[in-house]
């Protein structure tokens, strides 16, 4: 048996990880830990958690985590990640970065989009970015993966077929993404609040979300090219899940049963993409409490402009589902290992 730890377990990411390492055959799990000074009841945030069960939500420490665990998931705020992730590597631990901290190869990067320094650059050249339907082959190798966000797992797997092929004007890109409260994280903020939320709809942070970076630079990579893209996030009054709407123009000569025949080849043997039937579109319902990907695409050959749409649930596949995919990936585990009870 694997021993897992998880530091930052009463977030969101934190507690669905948990939801589904405890349901994972080949997993025990040895820590949870917290920054609170009294950290919660792990049977509140998981009232399914068997009474007998020993598990508890304990106060941080690094030398316990260090000797029980073999693979870690940090599920600390970005910018607070980067300090602890660098005490694992450096005693050869599997860590998995759930936050932001590694996803970048460009320090610069950081300081633009996150106004911060990174302090550990040296680790960046060594982080692996998670996305398995990417970068699988790299991910079997590493010691540091860092976890996509939610928004570009969901646009990403939604334009790379057509990206890699190249269908479509690399700069006629438009992301029309929607996301649950629950992308947002456990902070109080005042427009998260329920009087806020509910009964509104708004966009935040157009084409100056911090996700946009990351999605350039992995769209970039399968292009070989620079990607260009407008991309405006909406807060959904709900909890949970990423609906992303992506606009593009076709390259002359992309056909429509081309473009439909570049989907089912790409994700063909993948295991959590799911292509729509033509002219089935996914919904939030498909995808919530899951770890698929669900994508629909329109395109017709006298229409000059593709439509795909891309859904997933933000805390599974964009966040925690995908995480211990990553896991299985990396130890040679059945990639649904986990996910059998989940699906």
């Amino acid at each position: 048996m694997i021993r897992c730890s998880i530091v930052g377990a009463t977030g969101y990411t934190g507690i669905e990880l948990a939801r589904i390492l405890l349901r994972h055959p080949r997993v025990r799990m040895t820590h949870l830990t917290s920054r609170q000074d009294e950290p919660p009841e792990l049977g509140k945030l998981l009232p399914e958690l068997s009474k007998k069960s020993p598990l508890k939500i304990e106060k941080f420490d690094l030398r316990k985590v260090l000797d029980g665990s073999d693979v870690v998931f940090s599920c600390l705020p970005h910018t607070e990640s980067a300090e602890f992730v660098l005490a694992l590597a450096a005693k050869n631990k599997i860590v998995i970065d759930l936050s932001a901290d590694f996803r970048l190869k460009d320090p610069k990067q950081y300081k633009a989009w996150y106004g911060w320094k990174h302090p550990r650059v040296a680790l960046l050249k060594s982080a692996v970015y998670g996305l398995p339907e990417i970068y699988r082959e790299e991910i079997q190798g590493a010691s540091l993966i860092a976890n996509p966000g939610c928004y570009p797992t969901a646009t990403i797997l939604g334009l790379a077929p057509l990206v890699a092929k190249g269908l479509i004007d690399l700069d006629s890109i438009t992301v029309d993404a929607k996301s649950g409260v629950s992308g947002a994280g456990k902070k109080l903020k005042a427009e998260l609040l329920a009087g806020e939320v509910n009964e509104n709809f708004k966009a935040y942070k157009v084409n100056q979300h911090q996700h946009m970076p990351e999605i350039q630079m992995v769209l970039s990579d399968i292009a070989r090219a620079k990607v260009l893209f407008s991309f405006v996030p909406h807060l959904l009054p709900l909890e949970r899940g990423i609906l992303a709407t992506i606009y593009a123009r076709k390259k002359t000569g992309a056909k429509a049963k081309k473009i439909r025949e570049a989907y089912l080849e790409t994700y063909e043997k993948e295991p959590f993409v799911r292509i729509r039937k033509e002219g089935d579109f996914p919904s939030l319902h498909a995808v919530q409490y899951t770890n698929f990907c669900d994508i629909g695409i329109w395109a017709e050959d006298k229409n000059p402009r593709v439509i795909v749409i891309s859904a997933i649930d933000n805390l599974v596949k964009g966040a925690s589902g995908q995480a211990v995919q990553n896991m299985n990936i990396r130890l040679g585990f059945p990639e649904q290992a986990g996910f059998e009870r989940l699906e």
